[in-house]
């Protein structure tokens, strides 16, 4: 013991010897730079990613610190960079005691509050860059007298008041290259004086912000200008050609969504396109949104030969196309659509070969479509709809391998529609609706298995069958044919398409019986087949259906009786009338005379009757215990035993095939709670009264189930964590595979976000951010502390459940990625317990996936992040993402992108109405707050490159945060408070 006690002596002994031995080294100078790190430290309320863990530790040198850099004599630090860090806090003033620091890097973090003015003491300071913080208050005037800098990112960030003159007009002005104020809400004008000179400027951003007035003549002293963002404020008059005159490097031009007029009375766009010839390096000019009048002028075609991208849409501009613009041969976005356009299309834009997206809608464009856009080998998406184009549809559309989205509605076009483009294989959306197109569907059209957001043929001359290759389609969220001459029957093989949300077959002369298995598509939202022919009773599976909010059966020949209850529940006599023989108990239908009634009773008793011989004949020998108990073993990859001895493991009754079909009442339409890709969902009692969910897999897709009934059983095996929904017990037999799950008794987050037929189950916002928290948590414990490494692939709504207590529960595998270790192994292929993307399986839910998916990347736990954040931004809007979809096809982070920073107030406002905010000022006010946080938590999660996404670590921090200040908000400013006044001493 002695000598035990005398070896820690020694080891203590030599650490404060090393301690010293460091200290000793250090000059003052360093030794006051250590004292303003530590105390800078302080103002961190929390590191997630431990990033600073360098800073406490006696034996490493100040310059060896994280994100810390000394000049070669370490005796001054001259940098120190924390970006990306996930740090949250305060910006100390002790900073500015670095009095040789050239390099400050804060972005990407959680600071808060205000900029330091004491930053300016920094002399030596070349680079500050403090953006994607939350940093509020004004821009502090004495930046401008940091001489020697010549980068400021102050972007994406809650900065308000004016921008300060000094930054402009100082000694700092002629050493600044790049300068971002961007993303924030800077009011006023531009404080440029004609004295000020700003003659290194490269990098002017300063888009979505409030600012006003005209753009100063003295920015045409900025000649070395190359990117120049105004976009998204309030800035007017004519647009600045004098200006822009004098900047021959520029590159990028961004001067959107203001009110902007061209000259002459806002007549004559020449001007200005001829201030940009000169400029022989441009490459991307954005005016979009604003009042321009005038002719596009043929010397548009002289702009530099650079130049991708050119967006002059939702303007005033009249006249026609100028041909002269081929010449812009690089080209590959024109956008010119909502304007006064008319004219043909100039076969000259035929010949710009690298056109990628051409949008020429909502205008008044006539004549034929060129063939020769057919020609175009990169074209994936052309929009030429709302204009007055007659004659064909070009054959040559054929050639576009890369066309994804083909829009020709609201036009005159007459003939057929081109069997030809069948071979268009990733086309994504096609509508030809209201046009006068004739004759048939072609099948290899409808045989198109790309199509993953919607047909619409609609208000057309069609006649003919409906082709049976509509199954095909099925990853499909729409299919409009209405208002056309459709005749025969409505094929059951509609069923296949089972991504399906709403089918419009309306307005045709179809006849014979409504396919009971288009009522059982699981994702199945809205139904329209008025006004036909069609004849029998309305199937049940549609009263059943618990995902159906809107439907018309009017003006037919139904028959039978039509209750009132399920899906049903919410419909008026509207979606029945002109179907005489309809009775029922929906309100303004007959009655359904008594034999009815009892026919009605004594069917399911004979049913049930039946049912439960059968079952007592040949279910029971097929599900013997001992069978069952080597299959759940062989599934826990045998280790049933250390399952069972498993304390902390709730004691479930095993479970037989026949008490899950007496629990379920044999499966029945009434007990049915949910409907997914690969099955059903049924809610059941066992016998000792334990409420259970049955997710039982459908044999039909038997080519998939084996890969995601093992993926779910494996995954929901190695979890544990409260936010992620545990297994009861598997049954699994040849020809039956089922997941035994406690049942949620408030269901999923999609019941309480888009509450249906006449219940109100909405949530208030404290509870939905308490879902998302556990979500998040849920999350960051399957990317990074599962045994098993767990990416999602299908997060949304109806994939998160809500306990008795409103806890979240992450639910439904299926399609999950399993990965072994921190990292995917290059192997993975090779490894039994992972499985590339999706085993060949959609990667999730149209509206939710990450855009890298699409281009064929790996299933990533960035994927995920980007689904939580749509589900961030589906919350606050109150919009499904596929609802953006169909508008625009947009995505749901695109069109909340276009209303960010400025046009968020009528958002949130419906935000706070939606979610019953108590009538208290003072709670506007912090929800307001609550709900713009929840907007750019979701717009960063859903970044377009994933690279840039938070980790579920940083998003489930700032969750946390929110419930916090939700919960408790006078406490949580009073710790503001606290930790300003620790900093201050």
């Amino acid at each position: 013991m002695g000598s035990c006690k005398f070896s820690m002596f020694c080891f203590l002994c030599l650490v404060i010897v090393s301690f010293v031995e460091v200290e000793g080294t250090m000059s003052s100078q360093i030794m006051k730079d250590r004292a303003s790190l530590l105390s800078f430290k302080k103002g961190i309320v929390s590191d997630p990613e431990k990033a600073l863990e360098t800073w406490k530790s006696p034996g490493v040198h100040v310059c060896n610190w994280t994100g810390v850099k000394c000049n070669n004599g370490s005796d001054q630090v001259i940098e120190l960079d924390l970006s990306s860090r996930s740090l949250h806090g305060t910006i100390s003033p002790a900073l500015a005691n670095l009095s040789s620091l050239s390099i400050l890097d804060l972005s990407c973090n959680s600071f808060e509050g205000h900029i330091p003015e004491e930053l300016v003491n920094l002399v030596q300071l070349t680079q500050l860059s403090l953006t994607w913080n939350f940093l509020q208050g004004s821009i502090p005037e004495k930046l401008g007298n940091l001489h020697q800098l010549v980068y400021l990112n102050l972007g994406g960030n809650r900065l308000v008041g004016n921008i300060p003159p000094s930054l402009f007009c100082n000694k700092s002005s002629a050493s600044l290259q790049y300068l971002d104020l961007s993303n924030n809400s800077i009011s006023g004008e531009i404080p440029l004086k004609n004295e000020c000179k700003l003659i290194n400027l490269n990098y002017l951003l300063l888009w979505s912000n409030i600012l006003e007035g005209k753009i100063p003549k003295a920015l045409a002293n900025s000649s070395k200008l190359q990117w120049l963002d105004l976009e998204s404020n309030m800035f007017t008059g004519e647009l600045p050609s004098e200006i822009i005159h004098k900047m021959p490097q520029l590159q990028y031009l961004f001067l959107s969504y203001n009110d902007f007029v061209s000259h002459d009375g806002n007549t004559n766009l020449e001007p200005f396109f001829a201030s940009l010839v000169n400029s022989s390096n441009f490459q991307e000019l954005e005016l979009a949104g604003n009042n321009l009048g005038g002719e596009i002028p043929s010397i548009i075609g002289d702009l530099s030969a650079q130049l991708l991208e050119i967006h002059l849409d939702e303007n005033l501009i009249y006249g026609s196309i100028p041909p002269h613009i081929s010449k812009l041969v690089n080209l590959t976005l024109l956008n010119l659509s909502s304007n006064l356009l008319n004219g043909t299309i100039p076969p000259e834009l035929c010949a710009m070969k690298k056109l990628e997206r051409v949008y020429l809608s909502n205008n008044s464009l006539s004549g034929e479509i060129p063939s020769a856009l057919g020609d175009l080998p990169h074209l994936g998406l052309l929009d030429l709809s709302k204009n007055k184009f007659s004659g064909l549809i070009p054959d040559s559309f054929a050639n576009l391998s890369q066309l994804r989205r083909l829009l020709l509605n609201e036009n005159q076009l007459t003939g057929t529609i081109p069997p030809s483009l069948g071979k268009c294989v990733n086309l994504e959306i096609l509508d030809l609706s209201h046009n006068r197109i004739s004759g048939i569907i072609p099948s290899e059209v409808t045989g198109l298995r790309s199509l993953k957001i919607y047909l619409n043929l609609s208000n057309n001359l069609l006649e003919g069958l409906l082709p049976l290759e509509l199954s095909k389609m099925d990853m499909v969220l729409a299919i409009d044919l209405s208002l056309n001459s459709l005749s025969g029957t409505i094929p059951p093989q509609l069923g296949s398409c089972i991504a399906l949300e709403s089918l419009n077959l309306s307005g045709n002369v179809l006849e014979g019986p409504l396919p009971s298995s288009v009522g059982q598509l699981p994702y199945l939202k809205e139904v329209d087949v008025s006004s036909n022919r069609l004849s029998g009773e309305i199937p049940e599976s549609f009263q059943a259906s618990s995902t159906l909010k809107e439907l018309n059966f009017s003006f037919n020949k139904f028959t039978g009786n039509v209750s009132s209850k399920g899906a049903f529940s919410s419909l008026t006599m509207d979606s029945f009338q002109g179907n005489n023989a309809l009775c029922g108990s929906i309100k303004g239908m007959p009655n359904c005379k008594k034999k009815h009634n009892f026919h009605l009773v004594i069917l399911p008793i004979l049913l049930t009757l039946f049912t439960s011989a059968a079952i007592s004949i040949f279910g029971y020998p097929l599900v013997r215990r001992s069978k069952f108990r080597r299959q759940l073993s062989d599934f826990k990859g045998g280790d049933l035993e250390d399952e069972e001895k498993d304390k902390e493991e709730p004691k479930y009754p095993r479970v037989s095939y026949k008490q899950l079909i007496e629990a379920t009442g044999g499966f029945s339409p009434s007990s049915l709670i949910g409907s997914g890709r690969f099955g059903h969902v049924y809610k059941g009692i066992l016998q000792d009264n334990t409420r259970i969910a049955v997710k039982v897999l459908d044999s039909k897709t038997a080519g998939e189930l084996t890969g995601s009934f093992k993926r779910e059983c494996q995954i929901l095996k190695r979890t544990r964590h409260r936010n992620l929904i545990r297994i009861i017990t598997i049954c699994s037999r040849p020809d039956f595979k089922a997941l035994v799950l406690p049942l949620m008794s408030n269901g999923s987050l999609e019941r309480h976000l888009y509450p249906s037929h006449g219940c109100s189950h909405g949530l208030d916002l404290e509870q939905l951010v308490n879902v998302c928290c556990d979500v998040a948590e849920g999350l960051a414990y399957l990317h990074h502390c599962s045994p098993v490494k767990v990416v999602h692939c299908d997060l949304k709504p109806s994939n998160i459940l809500l306990d008795d207590d409103m806890t979240a529960l992450v639910a439904d595998f299926g399609i999950a990625k399993l990965v072994k270790g921190v990292e995917e192994s290059s192997n993975a292929s090779s490894d039994p317990m992972s499985f590339t993307s999706t085993d060949g399986l959609l990667c999730g839910s149209v509206g939710y996936i990450a855009p890298e998916y699409g281009m064929g990347k790996r299933a990533s736990t960035e994927g995920d992040v980007y689904s939580f954040g749509v589900l961030l931004l589906e919350i606050v809007t109150g919009r499904r993402p596929t609802d953006v979809l169909f508008q625009d096809g947009s995505s749901l982070y695109e069109w909340m992108k276009r209303h960010y920073p400025d046009r968020l107030e009528p958002i949130v406002e419906q935000a706070i109405v939606r979610y019953k905010m108590p009538p208290f000022n003072y709670n506007r006010v912090i929800w307001r707050d609550v709900f713009l946080e929840l907007i750019e938590l979701g717009l960063l999660c859903t970044q377009y490159s994933p690279s840039t996404r938070p980790t579920m670590l940083d998003v489930a921090s700032e969750m946390g945060r929110l419930k916090q200040y939700l919960s408790n908000p006078s406490s949580y400013v009073i710790q503001e408070a606290t930790l300003k006044g620790d900093v201050l001493v």
